[in-house]
């Protein structure tokens, strides 16, 4: 393998860009001299331009290559230069740029939840794909350091099927590397040897050198674990070979010169541009008279302010080794906290899926029987049994929404949609129990308010969907108004103001302090007399703040309650009013279709199958990944409905493997969804859509439906 190098004077004149490029490409190949010198033709010529934003990205782009070849001192020297740039001007992809490569020092430094957290703030910044993947690939290695082997392969998994423009082969690489290393550490010796031999190939096709390097590595420990030893000698003399030409001194002594060269270059201008300002000092005390009586002035002030400063250094360091010590108990504070956060979750993942698993039987159930024509005595019961199912549902969904906010794993959306159209929705939903409480709900709509917005419209609803469901809840015999106003409108920024106001019980100023926190209800008898979990308003305020809102709250004991918000949005007038961004429900002849379950509960096996059968849709049960996996080779199916948390290998793994020789059966992934599942991830993997456990019906054959007669429409 050889190397070729030539002069920073001898590269191609070229814009920012396609320097950051040639620089990415050469870094990745290990050619450390010429992505430097890219580099600082990238800064040069970003500082000539004045685009501080490129001069930004140039200095963390030093620091990542400086990453690279373990020299924190070099890469901490060019995040600090970063950081003095951020403080001047607003760059949220520098931002997070920013976070990411602290993140990396941190982990670097075994903080490895501080790592993470840091890496979740640098998610929120930015949602370019390329960032994105790096950051996948980051928190790969730090879940394979923490053992969390589960993570890191997914992680892994969807890297290794990466479409990055940029460095799709590399992240590829790398991914292969990871999955080689965590079979290493789990025994599976042959799986790890196989993704060594894939990571070797991508990185021999695309002049990788290190990850060459680190292939032969794991291939070697590979071998060596399978008591394959003649590999494992041809792979340690491959090791032995590639480091003579990789690592010879004549290279490392050219990349240490150009790196020392770049940040000398940097001091040397930055000496240069002291002495002239000196120089022109100089110059201006030169014409007048009374320099030496201002120089002398000077120097006995100085004198002074050295001695000061002195004393004050004295002071500076005791409180400076006081902060450090400080800084450190806090660290550990915060790390424990992050600890804490971590368990929370993990537990409430847990319970989340071990609830709803019994929870689909329970509706599952309910629903057939109440499909086989109970008698009036039996449909009695089985409606109780359903509404505490639903109930129970609920709950758990209250739950798992406030702790994925608290978590910041929920984002608003930005979509198109009709705001009256989403709060009648609402209001028509809640008709029945505003019926049965003899209460009339009404809409008091500004028709100034533009018909088509860009916000989050489900998000809304969840909010409307319980505050009135609230108000409804404390009023009987009463009003509910819902009101929605246009407070002002600039270019298409628009501010909206919203009401919900009832005349039920209202609510004391003792408890409006508390009502908003969690599992609160103003008292123990409000609770027994209501009912509820008292989580609506919790919810209500925590997806306000998703929307940088508040929400507030006017009340009198026995004279009802008025929750009012305001809510920015942007407004799009141009959109024509007849188009519908509502999804409508179909019929579909379901007669003769055949499908895979896959599914290890066999309680829930028998529910799904006969839920199909009353389709006329014919069904083969796996009950586990490996077993889906043989099924959908021997067999032709329609669909495949995949649960995802099993025994054996998961449902994702199962869709990766099955996708590799069937890319067109569409894949529906049947679970129930817990805190830590990541959508994204599913689809990653291959799946075509998700349906969480326990499903509405309706739902369920309407997906079907979805992924087997639409797709074979839009491919016709």
């Amino acid at each position: 393998m050889s190397f070729f190098t030539y002069s920073q004077d001898s590269l191609p004149k070229k814009s920012v860009e396609d320097y950051f490029n040639l620089a990415r490409n050469f870094k990745n190949q290990n050619k450390i001299d010429l992505a430097l010198e890219a580099l600082n033709k990238a800064s040069d010529l970003a500082e000539k331009n004045e685009d501080v934003k490129s001069l930004l990205d140039s200095y963390h782009k030093f620091a990542q290559l400086y990453l690279k070849l373990d020299n924190e001192e070099n890469t901490l020297f060019y995040w600090d230069r970063a950081e003095v740039l951020l403080k001047d001007i607003e760059y949220p992809y520098g931002d997070a740029i920013h976070k990411y490569i602290e993140a990396i020092l941190l982990f670097r430094n075994n903080k490895n939840f501080q790592a993470i957290f840091m890496l979740n703030e640098a998610k929120q910044l930015n949602n370019d794909r390329n960032f994105f993947n790096n950051i996948l690939l980051t928190e790969g290695n730090i879940y394979l350091n923490l053992e969390k082997y589960e993570n890191a392969s997914k992680n892994f998994n969807s890297l290794v099927i990466n479409t990055d423009i940029f460095e799709k082969e590399y992240l590829a690489t790398k991914a292969h590397l990871g999955l080689s290393e965590l079979h290493l550490k789990t025994d599976k010796f042959k799986e790890s040897a196989n993704h060594g031999e894939e990571a070797l190939k991508l990185a021999q096709q695309n002049s990788f050198n290190i990850e060459i390097l680190e292939s032969h590595k794991l291939l070697t420990m590979a071998y060596e674990k399978k008591e394959e030893y003649n590999l494992a000698l041809q792979q340690s003399r491959k090791i032995l070979l590639i480091k003579d030409s990789i690592f010879n001194i004549d290279k490392l002594k050219t990349e240490q010169k150009t790196a020392d060269k770049i940040r000398d270059e940097f001091k040397t201008s930055e000496i240069n541009r002291l002495e002239t300002v000196n120089e022109e000092l100089n110059e201006s005390a030169n014409r007048s008279e009374i320099t030496a009586v201002l120089t002398s002035a000077f120097l006995i002030i100085i004198s002074l302010l050295a001695v000061s400063l002195y004393r004050n250094n004295q002071i500076k360091l005791k409180t400076n080794d006081l902060l450090q010590t400080k800084n450190k108990e806090l660290q550990a504070a915060r790390d424990g906290a992050v600890q804490a956060m971590e368990a929370k979750t993990n537990f409430l993942s847990t319970v989340s899926h071990e609830l709803r698993t019994p929870l689909y039987a329970v509706t599952g159930l309910t629903h057939l029987l109440l499909d086989e024509n109970p008698s009036e005595n039996q449909k009695e019961h089985l409606k109780a049994l359903k509404f505490s199912g639903d109930y129970l549902l609920n709950f758990i969904n209250d739950i798992l929404q406030i702790n994925k906010i608290d978590a910041d794993k929920l984002e608003p959306l930005n979509m198109q949609f009709n705001l009256k159209k989403v709060i009648k929705e609402v209001i028509d939903s809640l008709q029945q129990s505003a019926k049965e409480r003899n209460t009339k709900i009404t809409l008091q709509y500004d028709e100034n308010i533009p018909g088509h917005l860009m916000s989050d419209p489900i998000k809304l609803s969840q909010i409307f969907m319980n505050l009135v469901g609230n108000a409804l809840k404390f009023t009987k015999d009463g009003e509910v108004k819902v009101i929605a106003k246009l407070l002002k409108k600039v270019d298409d920024d628009v501010t909206l103001y919203f009401e919900v106001e009832d005349n039920g019980i209202g609510i004391s100023k003792e408890m409006q302090e508390s009502i908003f926190e969690g599992f609160e209800q103003g008292s123990i008898q409000i609770n027994r007399e209501y009912g509820g979990t008292g989580l609506g308003l919790t919810i209500v305020k925590s997806l306000l703040g998703l929307f940088n809102s508040k929400i507030q709250l006017e009340s009198e004991l026995g004279n009802g309650s008025s929750f009012f918000f305001e809510i920015v949005a942007k407004s799009k007038d141009a959109m024509i009013d007849e188009i519908s961004f509502e999804i409508t429900e179909k019929d579909y002849e379901f007669k003769g279709l055949h499908l895979m379950i896959v599914e290890d509960n066999k309680i829930n096996q028998v529910i799904t199958k006969k839920m199909l059968t009353k389709k006329e849709i014919t069904s083969d049960i796996a009950s586990n990944g490996l077993d889906a996996v043989e099924l959908a080779k021997n067999n032709e199916y329609d669909a495949i409905l995949m649960d995802i948390h099993m025994p054996g290998i998961s449902g994702e793994e199962a869709t990766i493997r099955i996708r590799k020789f069937d890319t067109k059966t569409p894949i529906i992934a049947l679970t129930a969804i817990s805190l830590d599942d990541s959508l994204e991830s599913f689809y990653a993997a291959g799946c075509n859509d998700v349906v969480t456990k326990p499903f509405k019906p309706e739902v369920f054959y309407q997906k079907i439906g979805e992924n087997i007669f639409d797709k074979n429409i839009g491919n016709s």
